[in-house]
């Protein structure tokens, strides 16, 4: 199936000169939505992996139905105040600013193997405090998974000793 058909490009958002590439025009079609997370699974069906953890929001969306088509569990990482229990947290800088990600402490054991799914790697910013985190706790990152990855913007340099896959790559 051709993915790139299902995504929609969005121009000079969420600034100008930015092309978004817009996720929910696949995501509402089940057919691709479906389609796009089987080839995401066969990408990874060779790792051995315990757990997936995804940042929020749209990790969610692809990491959760990635976990269930793995048989495996799935881990939150959300923004800081927004876990029940107690937390680890890591910052890290954004383009105006920062902010904080945080699991629950007791979300991973040491020596688990774990996968983070998000729909979009870029300057990998949040998929590298994405790997703290899960470190922190003793977590073994296996590898990194993205629906899309921008590959102009380099985040996958930053993530050395990381397997990345990537569905489609612009």
């Amino acid at each position: 199936m051709d993915f790139k058909q299902h995504i929609r490009v969005i121009e000079d958002f969420p600034q100008p000169g930015i092309s978004f590439k817009d996720i929910t025009t696949l995501l509402k079609n089940g057919e691709a939505y479906r389609e796009a997370i089987n080839a995401m699974k066969e990408m990874i069906k060779d790792k051995q992996i315990d757990l997936i953890a995804g940042p929020e929001a749209r990790g969610f969306v692809v990491g959760a139905p990635l976990a269930y088509a793995l048989g495996v569990g799935f881990v939150p990482i959300r923004k800081s105040g927004k876990l029940p229990g107690e937390t680890i947290e890591v910052g890290y800088d954004l383009e105006y600013g920062s902010d904080k990600l945080a699991m629950h402490k007791d979300a991973i054991k040491p020596g688990q193997k774990v996968l983070i799914a998000d729909d979009l790697l870029a300057t990998g910013g949040t998929i590298c405090t994405s790997v703290n985190l899960v470190q922190q706790l003793g977590g073994d990152v296996v590898g990194a998974a993205f629906l899309i990855e921008l590959a102009e913007l380099n985040g996958r340099d930053k993530l050395e000793n990381i397997d990345v896959f990537s569905l489609l790559t612009y």
